[in-house]
């Protein structure tokens, strides 16, 4: 009896078999979720944010050439007033335009940055994606394994009977 175990429950084993499965989908699907993010921040990059600024700076240059026209009109007709706001409309045009064209370069640097930030982040998911696609279906597959040596463990019937039937001898002849 020494060399028996006592297996008493499997349903163990089979809930941390299932935990682990379902921490697999999870983290397979927060790595490819970070993936898919990173990707669709550079999208937004390299298009919606550089045209978007592109065109700001663009319709801030046709208002401020509209503004400055306006200014040189109002001088002209020599109303001093009109000139004033007129002025202020061209500072106001031109403090909008070097805003939008700081973000414009902004964007660009970003965009000429961003694969040199972004890409050594992603490769530090590397190890621990593949510990997920290679080592832990293995652990799931063994632990597989232990249910079924364990179940088959456990539904065999001890041989108790056969140690003392070893013990008994029968009767022999001569002994009547």
């Amino acid at each position: 009896m020494a060399n028996q175990a006592k297996v008493t429950s499997l349903e163990a084993i089979e809930i941390f078999r299932a935990s682990i499965i379902i921490f697999l989908t999870k983290a397979r699907r927060s790595m490819d979720d970070t993936r898919d993010q990173v990707r669709r921040t550079r999208l937004w990059l390299q298009h919606d944010q550089r045209m978007h600024w592109e065109g700001e700076v663009r319709r801030l240059r046709k208002v401020l050439e509209q503004a400055k026209q306006e200014l040189l009109s109002a001088k002209l007709s020599g109303a001093r007033e009109t000139t004033t706001i007129q002025q202020k409309a061209v500072i106001k045009a031109q403090q909008a335009l070097e805003a939008a064209e700081d973000k414009l370069r902004s964007v660009q640097r970003w965009n000429r940055d961003f694969d040199s930030v972004a890409d050594p982040l992603m490769k530090r998911l590397e190890n621990p994606r593949a510990y997920l696609d290679h080592d832990m279906p293995k652990a799931v597959a063994y632990l597989v394994q232990v249910l079924r040596t364990l179940g088959a463990y456990a539904e065999a019937v001890p041989p108790a009977d056969s140690v003392e039937a070893t013990s008994i001898e029968p009767e022999t002849p001569s002994q009547q």
